[in-house]
């Protein structure tokens, strides 16, 4: 028998198929679903039925791929523990102008070190979920790569992972595309959740309305916020528009406009309620700082190197210059001018399909410009 793993199943098609892979590969395994959140609180009551992850039904389609196959599954509630960080950042960020990414403060601060408590408490010696990306061993460094399927892979939402978490880390479907995922899911038995579709939405924001969820959260904000101006870089003001924490960087529908031609949100103001927008050329910036860094590939990046790199999601990256400012800091500098560079979002640096470091975008230091950074 191989060593005892704890594995995150949120009763979805990929935790479940990892959880069965390392199973099936002689691991024992225990299941584990997360509530994560209140849904009567944070659903609408118009939507009439719960959506999204870590559900009433999510948690009983955990637990029956567990009973099929014969290990051990938990249900724990870490709802304190979620809405302490992730609810407050959240929120908080949007009120200093910023577009926070959950996901990424969950994985770092929340998720990991509650399987990791658990997995002590449990006789575990690793953890498992569901993201597609690697994880391997390369001279006394725990090095965090992209999952083989790239149109999944998820990585940029794991930059933030200590070495020790993924020290004790498996990623089992990150050397799987989906559609082998789903294939096996038919395989093992999982009829029910094979076909079940991905979710995309914050977890906590079933409805995908953040807005009505930060009205919600903080009462009288609405009010507060409202009827702020909105101008032009040169001071200009052009409208009024709702409510800054409701806008966000590169925004172009909604500012109900008639200038003649489209402008987008190019700076949110928090202290003067103002939003500024302009034409796409105002989006276009090269140089930013991003904080609270996370080093994985190397302890320390001593000297500027070439990389690529993330601004959200779904980026496809694109070649840049980063080096380390201090400890706490990366600089990086874009080849060519990137498109809404938001502060909030994750910039995550990539050397090949190795993550090199992550950090949180702070702030931008270029003007507007379309010429290349020299390369060093």
């Amino acid at each position: 028998m191989k060593p005892r793993v704890l594995v995150a199943m949120s009763g979805g098609v990929d935790s479940s198929v990892a959880a069965v892979l390392l199973h099936q590969q002689g691991y024992e395994v225990i299941g584990l679903t997360m509530k994560t959140w209140d849904y009567s609180s944070s659903t609408p009551r118009r939507s009439g039925k719960e959506v999204g992850c870590c559900t009433l039904d999510s948690m009983n389609d955990a637990r029956q791929v567990a009973l099929i196959h014969g290990f051990t599954h938990f249900i724990v509630d870490i709802r304190e523990e979620f809405g302490d960080w992730v609810i407050e950042r959240f929120t908080d960020e949007y009120l200093a102008g910023r577009t926070p990414n959950p996901c990424v403060l969950c994985n770092t601060h929340i998720k990991w070190d509650a399987l990791l408590h658990r997995a002590d408490d449990l006789g575990c010696a690793y953890i498992a979920t569901g993201h597609y990306a690697r994880v391997r061993e390369e001279e006394e460094r725990f090095i965090l790569s992209c999952g083989l399927d790239l149109n999944k892979d998820q990585s940029y939402a794991l930059w933030g992972l200590p070495q020790g978490h993924l020290a004790r880390t498996i990623f089992p479907l990150g050397q799987y595309r989906k559609s082998e995922i789903r294939e096996l899911a038919e395989k093992f038995g999982l009829t029910a959740i094979a076909q079940k579709p991905d979710s995309y939405e914050i977890c906590f924001i079933p409805d995908n309305d953040y807005r009505r969820f930060l009205s919600d959260r903080v009462p009288g904000l609405e009010q507060s916020v409202d009827n702020g101006p909105i101008i032009l870089s040169d001071g200009t003001e052009v409208g009024r528009h709702k409510g800054y924490p409701f806008y966000t960087i590169g925004q172009r529908h909604g500012l109900n406009l008639a200038l003649g031609y489209p402008v987008y949100v190019s700076v949110i103001d928090p202290k003067s309620n103002t939003i500024t927008v302009g034409p796409r050329e105002e989006l276009l910036k090269q140089i930013l700082i991003a904080d609270k860094i996370n080093l994985i590939k190397y302890p320390v990046i001593s000297e500027e190197r070439p990389a690529l790199a993330k601004i959200r999601y779904k980026d496809p990256g694109a070649p840049c210059l980063v080096r380390q400012a201090n400890d706490y800091e990366l600089q990086v500098s874009f080849m060519n001018s990137r498109s809404a560079i938001t502060p909030g979002q994750s910039v995550v640096i990539y050397e090949g399909e190795d993550v090199l470091a992550g950090g949180w975008i702070q702030r931008i230091l270029s003007e507007n410009k379309n010429t290349s950074v020299a390369e060093s």
